[in-house]
């Protein structure tokens, strides 16, 4: 088919514009159905490469967007044309400042004219919207995912408002692999929706050929004949089939593009390179067919020019130092030098480098004389110098010395001082010695500042230098010191201002500490005011943390002077600790408490009670003078009321904040004492006693009771409390029961006991014994309580755990004694454990030896009781013996047997009969728990021949081995005899044969193929794949497969050298068959034969000369 339009004449009429028209032309008209196929889009040729003709009107992505808004300008950046290999990710950016916007803008993004992509989003496309709150920015980004070689094309991004507008076109390129539209229609591609088309032209009408409607046609019209007319793809097909240009840029190929631009003049090809970068550094060929012509593409950086140069400077001695110059382009790259020798960032980080766009900075924090010196900066285009000059300082009674040299030893000259000339005197002496001119100054002082500057006689130059005088800094204050009278007290809540006066030339810096913390010269509640002569150091609100030493030190160039200022906050102190009320009465309380932990920096006065009722809200003061101790007896209050204490601690600054309040107490009166008192129980070491609750208890709760008692002959014997000390306490603390029982008791001693109750009040009065008690055991005849299970045999089978917990009773406590027939018991053999009310016989695990009768003796001199227990340990009994068949008869059978010589400790309950049958050898049972040691089976089978055994069983369960007959019994049968007819088996066996050959096939590179046949045979028969003969069976190429007689063999991705003849090969132990085939790899694409002509010129150009054009 020819050319949709001829665009040759028009490249050859204005080759300069080709470049940009090609850029924006459109794709060109494809054939009509009947028509082949175009090529491969990935195989660019010559003429989708040309441009529009002159008078043809902007392509279709490139036409404003139709809208009835007017373009405003909404983005603040717009998305860019991008190219993308197909499988790629690639991601348009649009972003929109809405900070003038009243309504959140909506976007909308387009393929072509008017496929809106909102429909499209999925797996190979996705839409995002973010929004910075901060910026007030919209970012709309739009990522196409996977990419295929259908996506290229043209693409529109439209923003609106209300009544705003804007829109952006942009392109996008896939380079790689793809096929035509027929094949693969993505979602994007819109020409694929449109063979959706259900309108068919009738074939009443005559026949219109479409590439004459076209070539008459304007290139504005062609989108609108081409959906008249239903054709999906406008690309046309070349005259020459097989010409196909590729170009080649370090073995990569590249299709045209936005950057990279193919136009075509005759039989002249072009290559024109947009914004040429270092990346475009290589060797280009280009191929045509078998042809190649190659040519190699240089690009330099572009040299860097210094804009603003260096400039001198003259600082003093450790004053900040910054060199700074401009270069043409931002992130260059400069060296920089100081009289030769490059500088770099050393340890000491005393020089910096700092850029800043097209700035580059040197920086010298604090110079020295060693900085003087010429630095150099370079760049790959220039170079710039500067001197830097490091003036020192003198203090005060130093000696100042100016020196220089001339040329010629009888130069003299004058020395100047502001432009008056030096004279000598005492203290300035002016020396010439050779070509050395020298001014000295002794003892410095302060009027001796200025500029120096030495003329010599006949000459029209100078040399000039400065000094500066430095004076020493000092601290006049009178309260300096950390002792007590220079201490500056001040109370917490005021303000305190120490104006302190300083005195030095130049004036110098005050830094105030507190330890190690800066007081800064912030607004601060702490501060610092700095004015000339005077430093205020002020604090607003003192408080406790306030209180330490404060730091002043002045310092300049000259020196430095340091001073300590003590300063004490005063306060009220803290409140009281732990206020408690440890005891009340019935109309009083005694009340104690701790010192505060803070007394505010003066000492404690006294301090301050108060008391209110737990349901008030109105706090009484107790005094009005402060109470110097810490303890305090409140008198006058309500028995049966509940109150509660706080209290106030004074100092000379003044009361300082309540306590926290007290538990609540209730002033009441001790109970009556306890009723009752009694003793129930005594041994030779305790005593039990017991007694009733007091009859009178009060309003407070009973708290418990305290129990005491006391030895026959001390000072309480006459029970008065006249000396408490001497009665001992029972336990510690109190106890809620009516009952106590008190140990450690020495025997034979004469005891008398009381027992007081008490309350919130304290103790009651004491209930006490009639009589003193001696400490003695009261006799009690010893007693087996045997538990009834007990007095029976206790069985138990052999593993089992014996615990037998036998009670009994007697005082003093008894002797125990078990045994075993006479013998005592041993550890090994069993344990006892023995307790003052009972003992326990234990057998961790039984054995038949421990079977027998156990005797117990419980003994108190010369009284004892006794008791026997019967254990009896039980086990599986032994097989039975001589079990016998006596007769067979019919179908019944005789058996006899003999009882097990081991019973198990105990009797024989029954037995088990179990029948089989030889030929299964399954047992069966036949009767049940037996009593008998003889029984007939009955119900047997004729022509069977049948084994028995038997089982003996007893309380513990069936004997672990059986007794086996040695005969069997057989049941005869009856009747004729038969005898079955002898059969030979079947042999399956069969050679493998194959059921369906392997057919040759010819298949295109790239793509994987399948050679697939059929076998049958048994048994399974062994398989082999052969490639001209050679096994291919371990190549990981090559994937077989086999699956119910069917056999396939995969070749991945094969190429030109995988053809050739495939042979399947089935063996089995019955035979072997052979399949074979022949395979045949055809080329993706076929080749042409180009020539390469290649010239420079201010844009890059690759001249193409095609024979076969």
């Amino acid at each position: 088919m020819p050319e949709p339009v001829k665009k040759a004449e028009a490249l050859a009429e204005a080759p300069a514009e080709a470049p940009a028209e090609s850029a924006a032309e459109p794709q060109p008209a494809p054939a009509p159905e009947q028509t082949p196929a175009p090529p491969p889009a990935e195989t660019p040729t010559v003429d989708q490469t040309a441009a529009p003709p002159p008078d043809a009107p902007p392509a279709e992505d490139g036409q404003p967007p139709d809208t009835r808004q007017d373009l405003t300008g909404l983005f603040t950046e717009r998305p860019q044309s991008g190219e993308v290999t197909v499988g790629g990710n690639i991601t348009f950016v649009a972003k929109v400042n809405a900070e003038s916007l009243l309504k959140k803008p909506t976007i909308k993004w387009f393929k072509g004219k008017w496929m809106d992509l909102a429909s499209k989003s999925g797996k190979h496309l996705q839409l995002k919207e973010t929004y910075d709150r901060n910026s007030k920015v919209y970012t709309f980004e739009m990522q196409v995912i996977a990419a295929k070689a259908n996506f290229a094309g043209g693409y529109r991004c439209e923003v609106s408002s209300r009544d705003k507008f804007d829109s952006c076109n942009f392109e996008l390129t896939v380079h790689g692999d793809s096929t035509d539209g027929k094949e693969d229609s993505g979602e994007l591609d819109f020409s694929a929706l449109l063979k959706k088309r259900t309108v068919q032209v009738s074939s009443s009408e005559p026949d219109v050929d479409v590439w004459d409607i076209l070539s008459a046609a304007p290139a504005s019209e062609y989108q609108k004949i081409a959906f008249q007319y239903g054709i999906t793809d406008l690309r046309g097909i070349l005259h020459e089939r097989y010409c196909h240009i590729y170009i080649i840029k370090n073995i990569k190929c590249y299709r045209p593009s936005s950057r990279y631009i193919f136009e075509s003049v005759g039989n002249m090809r072009y290559l024109t390179i947009n914004h040429c970068s270092l990346s475009d550094d290589a060797a280009y060929s280009c191929v045509v067919g078998e042809e190649k012509c190659t040519t190699e593409l240089f690009v330099k950086e572009p040299p860097i020019q210094i804009v603003k140069n260096l400039e001198d400077q003259m600082v003093m001695k450790g004053e900040r130092v910054e060199l700074e110059c401009e270069v043409s382009e931002e992130g260059a790259n400069v060296k920089w030098e100081k009289d030769g020798v490059e500088l770099t960032r050393d340890e000491s980080f005393k020089y910096r480098f700092k850029k800043d766009g097209c700035k580059h900075v040197l920086i010298i924090n604090e110079a020295t004389k060693e900085d003087c010196g010429h630095y150099k900066v370079k760049t790959n285009g220039g170079e710039s110098v500067a001197e830097l000059l490091v003036q020192g300082e003198l203090k005060a009674k130093d000696q100042a010395v100016f020196k220089c040299e001339v040329s010629d030893e009888n130069v003299r000259g004058t020395w100047y001082k502001n432009g008056v000339e030096v004279k000598s005197d005492t203290r300035i002496n002016i020396t010439h010695i050779g070509r050395i001119h020298k001014l000295t100054i002794d003892e410095v002082k302060p009027e001796d500042e200025g500029d120096y500057t030495f003329v010599p006689d006949g000459h029209a130059f100078n040399l000039s230098a400065k000094l500066n005088f430095l004076d020493p800094p000092k601290i006049h204050l009178d309260c300096m010191g950390r002792t007590a009278e220079s201490t500056i007290v001040v109370v917490a809540g005021n303000k305190l201002r120490l104006d302190v006066p300083i005195t030095g030339d130049p004036a110098p810096t005050v830094i105030w500490t507190k330890g190690e913390k800066v007081v800064t010269e912030g607004d601060g509640r702490v501060h610092v005011e700095t004015t000339k002569g005077h430093c205020v150091f002020t604090i607003e609100g003192a408080e406790r943390q306030d209180e330490g030493v404060y730091s002043v030190v002045v310092r300049n160039p000259a020196g430095e002077d340091t001073a300590d200022i003590n300063v004490k906050v005063v306060d009220v102190p803290d409140p009281p600790l732990a206020v408690r009320v440890v005891s009340v009465g019935e109309e009083s309380c005694i009340v104690q408490w701790d010192p505060p932990l803070y007394d505010g920096g003066q000492p404690i006065i006294g301090y301050v009670l108060e008391r209110k009722k737990k349901k008030s809200y109105r706090w009484m003061r107790l005094n009005f003078d402060p109470y110097p101790e810490t303890t305090y007896e409140a008198k006058r209050m309500i028995e049966g009321v509940a109150y509660e204490m706080r209290v106030y601690a004074v100092n000379g600054i003044g009361m300082s904040r309540h306590s926290l309040s007290s538990h609540p107490f209730v002033p009441v009166a001790p109970t009556s004492e306890p009723i009752g008192l009694c003793v129930d129980d005594i041994s030779d070491t305790c005593i039990s006693l017991k007694w009733r609750r007091p009859e009178r208890i009060g309003s407070a709760e009973l708290e418990g009771y305290g129990v005491e008692y006391c030895k026959e002959g001390s000072k309480c014997w006459s029970l008065s409390d006249s000396d408490p000390d001497e009665w001992l306490p029972a336990t510690e603390g109190l106890t809620d029961r009516t009952a106590l029982t008190i140990r450690g008791l020495t025997t034979g001693d004469k005891l008398q006991f009381r027992v007081r109750a008490h309350n919130m009040a304290g103790p009651s009065a004491p209930a006490t014994l009639a009589q003193p008690v001696t400490i003695r055991e009261i006799m009690q005849r010893p007693k087996i309580w045997l538990p009834r299970n007990l007095r029976q045999t206790l069985i138990r089978k052999v593993g089992d755990t014996v615990n037998l917990v036998i009670p009994f009773q007697g005082k003093p406590r008894p002797q125990v004694t078990w045994s075993k027939e006479g013998e005592p018991l041993k550890p090994p053999f069993a344990s006892v454990r023995n307790s003052e009310v009972d003992t326990i016989l234990f057998i961790r695990k039984t054995d038949r030896q421990h079977s027998g009768k156990y005797d117990l003796q419980v003994q108190i001199e010369n009284v004892e009781d006794t008791a026997s227990v019967m254990l009896q340990v039980v086990d599986l009994p032994g097989p039975p013996e001589a079990l016998k068949i006596m007769d067979v008869w019919g179908f019944n059978v005789a058996l006899e047997w003999k009882p097990p010589k081991d019973n198990g400790n105990c009797e024989i309950s029954g037995y088990t009969i179990q029948k089989a049958d030889k030929k299964t050898m399954e047992w069966f049972t036949v009767y049940e728990q037996y009593r008998r040691t003889n029984c007939v089976v009955s119900d047997l089978i004729m022509g069977n021949e049948y084994v028995f055994r038997v089982y003996a069983i007893n309380l513990v369960g069936l004997s672990q081995d059986p007794c086996n007959t040695k005969d069997s019994a057989y049941i005869q049968k009856t009747g004729i005899a038969y005898k079955p007819p002898s059969h030979k088996d079947h042999d399956f066996s069969e050679a493998p044969k194959f059921t369906h050959p392997l057919v040759n096939r010819s298949v295109i590179a790239g793509y994987n193929a399948t050679l697939s046949c059929s076998v049958r045979g048994i048994p399974k028969p062994k398989v082999t794949w052969y490639k001209n003969k050679m096994d291919i069976s371990n190549e990981a190429k090559y994937r077989m497969l086999s699956k119910q007689g069917v056999l396939t063999l995969e070749i991945r991705k094969p190429c030109l050298f995988d053809g050739g003849v495939y042979t399947c090969k089935a063996v089995n132990a019955s035979g072997e068959d052979i399949v074979e085939c022949k395979l045949e790899v055809r080329r993706k694409y076929p080749a042409g034969r180009w020539v390469f002509i290649l010239r420079k010129k201010m844009r890059i150009y690759l001249n193409i000369i095609s024979e076969s054009l």
